[in-house]
C-alpha cells in the first residue's frame, strides 16, 4: 500500500465528513443559537484557511492570508461552497501527484512568520487531522445544544462508501 492509497480515501472521507457537519449546522437556529452557529463557523473557517494555506505551500503559490482565519466570518452558504471547492482540490491533487513528490520536503513560511518544512505527505497528514480535529470540536457545540453531532468516523464513512465491507468477515 502507498501512500497515495491511504491519503486518497481519507480525503474522499475528509469532503464526506465536512459535508455532513455542515448539513447539522444548517439545522440550528440562525437566532436562538446564533452564539454557537458563528463559532462553528469561525472553527471550520479556520481549517478551510488552513488547508488553503497548505494548499499553496504544496504548490509553491502564494495563499494571501495574513492569518489562519479570515477576519469576516463567512454565511454557512458561503463555506460550504469554499470548503466543497477546497475538498475538491485536494482530490485533484491527489489525482495528479506523482507518488516520489509527496517525499518531498518542502520549506515555508507559516502566518506569524516562523519558518517550517514538511514533506508534501505530511501537510497533506495535516490538514486532513487539523480538519478533523476542528470538526470534533463542531460536534462538541452541537452535543452542548443537545443535538446529536454527525457519526462521522473514518470506519463509518469507509463501510457507507463500500457497504461490501459489512459482508466479508
Amino acid at each position: 500500500m502507498t501512500s497515495l492509497d491511504l491519503l486518497r480515501p481519507l480525503f474522499r472521507y475528509q469532503a464526506w465528513a465536512n459535508d455532513d457537519l455542515l448539513g447539522k449546522l444548517d439545522g440550528l437556529d440562525a437566532v436562538r443559537q446564533a452564539p454557537e452557529l458563528h463559532s462553528a463557523i469561525r472553527l471550520i473557517n479556520h481549517a478551510y484557511v488552513v488547508g488553503r494555506i497548505f494548499a499553496a505551500h504544496l504548490t509553491g503559490a502564494q495563499h494571501g492570508y495574513a492569518s489562519s482565519n479570515t477576519e469576516e466570518t463567512p454565511t454557512l452558504s458561503e463555506l460550504r461552497t469554499n470548503l466543497a471547492a477546497s475538498d475538491k482540490w485536494f482530490l485533484d491533487y491527489l489525482d495528479r501527484v506523482v507518488p516520489e513528490e509527496l517525499s518531498q520536503r518542502v520549506a515555508f513560511r507559516f502566518t506569524d512568520g516562523d519558518q517550517g518544512a514538511m514533506s508534501r505527505q505530511e501537510m497533506l497528514m495535516h490538514v486532513a487531522t487539523h480538519g478533523g480535529y476542528h470538526r470534533g470540536e463542531v460536534g462538541r457545540i452541537l452535543a452542548q445544544l443537545s443535538i446529536m453531532p454527525p457519526w462521522d468516523t473514518f470506519a463509518v464513512y469507509l463501510h457507507q462508501a463500500d457497504p461490501s465491507r459489512r459482508h466479508n468477515v
